[in-house]
């Protein structure tokens, strides 16, 4: 093994084994071990890398002293199971992740910036304002976090980059990211298990468009007109419903995949059968389908979720319409589960 030591210091969650290995100048297979005891074991503390050479644990506790995430508080609901931590990052800052369980499958809400710079109106991450980006390896090591203690039964689970933050404003840390969790030696999740959530940034939609893989599209809709659009999701001002809808159809026509768009009901907002019937003629010709979210309250926002039956009704129009929709089960109200919740209150609580 090579002596010289690396001058700076590594985040081993940013790096593929390969990297790991060049970074600490450490045989390729060791690069492979120490991302396999980080990614596949979840195992975080040096000492118990057991099969690593006591010296090169030694090195790595002095070359990459701290991890990115440290969790700050959990919260797990006893209806649902769903599992949300709030996590302080290396420079003091706070990020949600959130594990949901539904039927034996578990899936996983990651964050992709500290903040968002949208300001949806409707959302806790916008009014809590942007800070900056997350870096790769803050991404991926929230899903081992939140897989540490997970019982997967030989399955891997669902990710979605859904939680605080706009994916394709942080694209290429999104990208890596999303590479370091399928990568063989660790996770190894499949293409199809992972998905990618925007509010309409068509730019990054283009850009996802040329990815080689099968890495699932989102887009959060919410309304089917530029004028309540605008008002709930202010980013369609500046990319309105015709450029986003031509980028999905373009999308649609390179890749060959289908996308699904999310729309958070808001009782007496978007929740009417007009609005039913101008999301039908929206989609029209395109294969969709339409998860509906009833909204999920916010301290301070003044908006509520629709009345159970006028939620089901909204879906039955859509399906009368022709549209494949579903309707997701609250999972998560009594935890705070919405975006950016359990930030806000932990930065009031602090300030």
């Amino acid at each position: 093994m090579n002596s010289s030591r690396p001058k700076t210091t590594l985040h081993l969650t940013d790096l593929t084994p390969a990297e790991i290995a060049a970074g600490l100048c450490i045989e390729p297979y060791q690069g492979r071990q120490v991302f396999r005891w980080l990614h596949r074991k979840r195992v975080f503390d040096y000492d118990d890398m057991s099969d690593l050479p006591t010296g090169l644990r030694k090195r790595l506790a002095e070359t990459c002293p701290d991890h990115y995430l440290v969790p700050l508080e959990t919260y797990c609901s006893p209806r649902t199971g769903t599992k949300k931590v709030l996590f302080r990052l290396a420079d003091g800052e706070t990020i949600e992740s959130v594990v949901l369980r539904n039927r034996g499958r578990t899936s996983l809400c990651l964050s992709t910036q500290v903040g968002c710079p949208l300001k949806c109106v409707f959302c806790a991450t916008g009014q809590s304002g942007f800070v900056r980006n997350l870096a790769p390896g803050e991404i991926v090591e929230q899903a081992l976090r939140m897989l540490a203690d997970e019982d997967l039964g030989g399955r891997t689970p669902n990710i979605v980059y859904m939680g605080m933050g706009e994916p394709f404003l942080n694209y290429d840390a999104v990208v890596r990211s999303v590479r370091l969790l399928m990568a063989k030696e660790g996770l190894e999740i499949g293409a199809r298990k992972l998905t990618i959530s925007t509010v309409g940034d068509v730019p990054g939609i283009a850009l996802f468009s040329d990815e080689k893989w099968q890495v699932r599209l989102t887009i959060s809709l919410h309304a089917a007109n530029d004028a309540l659009r605008s008002r709930l999701v202010p980013l369609n001002r500046k990319y309105p419903l015709d450029a986003l809808m031509a980028a999905v159809h373009n999308y649609v026509k390179k890749t060959r995949r289908n996308v699904t768009f999310e729309w958070v009901l808001i009782d007496g907002v978007n929740d009417s059968r007009r609005d039913a019937k101008e999301l039908a003629q929206l989609l029209s010709g395109l294969r969709t389908s339409v998860n509906l979210i009833p909204y999920n309250t916010v301290r301070g926002a003044d908006f509520a979720p629709p009345p159970v039956a006028e939620c089901r009704a909204f879906r039955n129009e859509l399906v009368r319409r022709g549209l494949r929709a579903t309707l997701r089960h609250e999972r998560g109200r009594d935890i705070d589960a919405a975006c950016g919740q359990l930030r806000r209150r932990e930065a009031k609580a602090s300030g």
